[in-house]
């Protein structure tokens, strides 16, 4: 069964201010790590416990892929995906 993605608002922030911060050097570059973040994104509905458990969490709802050096942070819950943030590898989490 498929699962619904949605994004949270703080991910949506997080995505648009990443691709700032990149494209000041290569918006080539910036462009890369987004299609790659929204292609993560993309493939949680199909497969929504392929990633790994967030380690400061320890809750097996919320879930984490990494592209490039970017946490994209998820949590499953009822048939629905939320991305709820995106952060770099080095920033501790809030």
């Amino acid at each position: 069964m498929a699962h619904r993605v949605v994004w949270s608002p703080r991910a949506v922030e997080d995505l648009e201010a990443i691709a700032e911060y990149i494209a000041v050097d290569s918006a080539a570059y910036a462009a890369t790590v987004v299609k790659s973040i929204l292609s993560i994104a993309s493939n949680l509905s199909r497969f929504p416990f392929s990633g790994r458990v967030v380690p400061e969490f320890n809750d097996r709802s919320i879930r984490e892929w990494f592209a490039y050096s970017y946490r994209v942070i998820y949590r499953v819950e009822n048939g629905i995906v939320t991305v709820v943030a995106i952060v770099h590898g080095k920033r501790l989490l809030d």
